[in-house]
């Protein structure tokens, strides 16, 4: 007779593990990594979940979000701090987002719109922090793309570094070196 072993299962969600993935989630929401809809249909998946490793496969394109396994040793005070410092942070991002100059995405078209100091780009920022030729914003079928030009100081996306090129859309945060945006869509009027 063959015998047939199967791996250790993935262990059960707790109720703590189902709303420090919840909590993930909103943070993801606040700090512009997930759109509503991305997070309307995960948090319904996290509902539904069962197992961990369900829950992790929600989370598992965000930066660092494994929720940590909540157990009886896990200290509810330390865990309540570190929530009221998150929400110090999330706030000031937010009240800083709130303050930052918007940038009109032009209308889609072949030209690309170049981005840095020098006199012909057709976005010029004259900031010591702008390379000459820093980015370029491309319309494709699919939206928006944004590509670093090997600038020095760097081209960013809601607080991720574009290396090579990055997709872009409306209420996004851009920064060119240290001259930073929120992405509006214009009217088609």
């Amino acid at each position: 007779m063959t015998s047939v072993e199967f791996g250790a299962p993935s262990p059960r969600i707790s109720d703590a593990d189902r709303e420090r993935a919840l909590d993930v989630l909103r943070e993801s929401v606040v700090e512009g990594r997930v759109s509503q809809d991305t997070f309307e249909r995960r948090v319904e998946q996290v509902l539904a979940a069962r197992w961990l490793d369900e829950l992790y496969a929600v989370l598992g394109d965000l930066p660092d979000r494994r929720p940590p396994r909540v157990g009886r040793s896990g200290n509810w005070l330390v865990t309540q701090v570190t929530r009221v410092a998150a929400l110090r942070q999330r706030l000031r991002l937010a009240w800083e987002a709130e303050r930052l100059p918007r940038l009109l995405l032009p209308m889609p078209g072949p030209v690309p719109l170049t981005i840095g100091r020098e006199a012909g780009c057709g976005l010029r920022l004259s900031d010591s922090s702008v390379s000459r030729h820093h980015a370029r914003l491309f319309s494709t079928p699919a939206g928006w793309l944004l590509h670093d030009l090997g600038s020095v100081n760097g081209t960013w996306v809601n607080d991720r570094r574009v290396t090579g090129g990055a997709p872009v859309r409306p209420g996004d945060q851009v920064r060119f070196g240290a001259v930073s945006f929120v992405l509006v869509e214009g009217d088609p009027d």
